[in-house]
């Protein structure tokens, strides 16, 4: 079974119950009986914006522990695509959490991801495929 990509948005409206998308994403998170794969950069974004919700980012890092939240993702190892997203995306604004996310799609053959943010029906992965984002931002 290929992984979803998982990213920031999600993970915050997952852990905080007072999200406007808390349910959406809790359940597109049971829905997708699939591998969760994220990167540090992802993480780092998720407990920087959950910092005030007492107990989430240990939820993050607990996620972590119980492989819930995967991170094969080694930005060593793909800084060469990483920069490459980075300056293809520079009029996007993008963030290091997004380029390590499309390499991620890149490197497991997926564009199935789990995001809130719109950027990615603009980022391409791979050749020129789309991403297939769940839940569908509403």
């Amino acid at each position: 079974m290929k992984p979803v990509l998982l990213d920031t948005g999600v993970i915050v409206g997952l852990l905080d119950r007072g999200e406007r998308l808390h349910r959406a994403c809790a359940g597109a998170v049971q829905e997708l009986k699939a591998p969760l794969i994220t990167c540090e950069a992802v993480i780092a974004e998720s407990c920087y914006l959950l910092r005030n919700l007492r107990g989430a980012p240990e939820a993050v890092i607990e996620n972590i522990a119980a492989g819930i939240f995967q991170i094969p993702f080694q930005l060593s190892r793909e800084s060469t695509c990483v920069k490459h997203a980075l300056r293809k995306y520079r009029d996007r604004s993008i963030d290091l959490a997004d380029a390590c996310l499309i390499c991620l799609a890149d490197e497991f053959g997926t564009g199935e991801i789990l995001t809130l943010d719109q950027d990615f029906a603009i980022y391409r992965w791979g050749k020129n495929k789309t991403f297939q984002m769940f839940p569908v931002p509403s």
